[in-house]
């Protein structure tokens, strides 16, 4: 067995994340924690609903019941990017060139470094934001499809029409194609051809449960996805994405949901984290399993990868938290 660092938060964890060697953890409480030379204590947000890392400046970006948008550094400085009084922010995504995205209601927004912000109407909620690998290019995941806007130009945007609730949305490395998460226990997917969307159609279905966690593997040729009793990965690498293709299912245990994903930063290996808080890791190649930790008090809510990959950082809904030397 690898060895494991156990920490213990209060109440829920709602992502970990690794800031340089250094792992985070952020709490529904808005307390984000990171193991820096002993245990340090961040406040962020009262009431944090969402936490992501922007890998560009290795620092985390927060959402929270107080309508603020934090940047919190890996010293745990924090800077204010906006405040929304009386309105949650759930939604926030890093893009590049300093830009960051947060949505609340109807509209999206996308702040650039220099401080304007742009802002991105949409007939329904907006639900999910994800930039572009490359161009500042936005998808607004909303009711019905999701929408794709130049943030830097007045183009028209482009809509991506398929009836049901997108409640997440991504692109894939390559931006070649966006996939979305649905309320129907489902992924929807879209092949990008030049500036319109191809009309050619991925679906995805079969799910027992809603999908809530995806990764895509380091060149984009597979996209894992949770919410069966396996890992489902679907096969991106070629020209037509996984249409016509069977998913792989790794890590399968008989009805136990896996809730989160993670590929490792180098190898084509998956950790697999799973509704009774076991982790495992797949290898793609030939389904070999490691297991790194058996089964704790909470579902898994949160896995992250170490740049070097030696260390594999994960968050639990009942705050067992802790950081697995894969080494050791």
């Amino acid at each position: 067995m690898p060895t494991v660092a156990p920490l213990d938060i209060e109440g829920h964890v709602v992502s970990t994340h690794f800031l340089g060697d250094i792992p985070v953890f952020a709490a529904a409480t808005g307390a984000v924690h990171r193991l820096d030379g002993g245990e340090k204590v961040t406040e962020a947000n009262a009431g944090l609903l969402t936490c992501i890392k922007d890998p560009a400046s290795q620092t985390l970006l927060t959402g929270g019941e107080d309508g603020r948008v934090l940047r919190i550094a890996h010293d745990g400085t924090v800077t204010e990017l906006a405040h929304v009084p009386r309105k949650w922010i759930s939604v926030v995504a890093p893009g590049p060139q300093g830009a960051v995205a947060y949505a609340h209601g109807k509209s999206a927004f996308v702040r650039l470094a220099d401080g304007t912000t742009k802002e991105f109407t949409e007939e329904r909620t907006v639900e999910a934001v994800d930039f572009a690998p490359k161009g500042l290019r936005i998808a607004v995941a909303r009711y019905n499809g999701v929408t794709l806007h130049w943030v830097g130009t007045a183009g028209a945007p482009v809509d991506l029409d398929w009836k049901g609730a997108h409640t997440g949305v991504t692109f894939s490395p390559d931006g070649r194609f966006v996939v979305t998460m649905m309320q129907e226990s489902a992924l929807h997917g879209w092949k990008l051809d030049g500036k319109a969307a191809d009309t050619r159609h991925m679906r995805m279905t079969g799910y027992p449960a809603k999908v809530k966690s995806l990764s895509w593997s380091l060149k984009g040729k597979w996209l894992a996805s949770s919410g069966a009793p396996a890992a489902i990965v679907w096969p991106f690498s070629g020209k037509d994405g996984p249409m016509g293709k069977a998913p792989l299912e790794l890590g399968t245990r008989a009805n136990i949901l896996v809730t989160q994903v993670a590929f490792h930063p180098i190898e084509e290996v998956l950790a697999i984290g799973f509704i009774d808080g076991m982790i495992l890791a797949v290898r793609i190649a030939d389904g070999k399993e490691a297991l790194l930790r058996r089964p704790g008090k909470g579902a898994v809510t949160s896995l992250a990868w170490s740049s070097t990959g030696k260390l594999l950082a994960f968050a639990s809904e009942a705050g067992d938290c802790g950081v697995i030397d894969i080494t050791g």
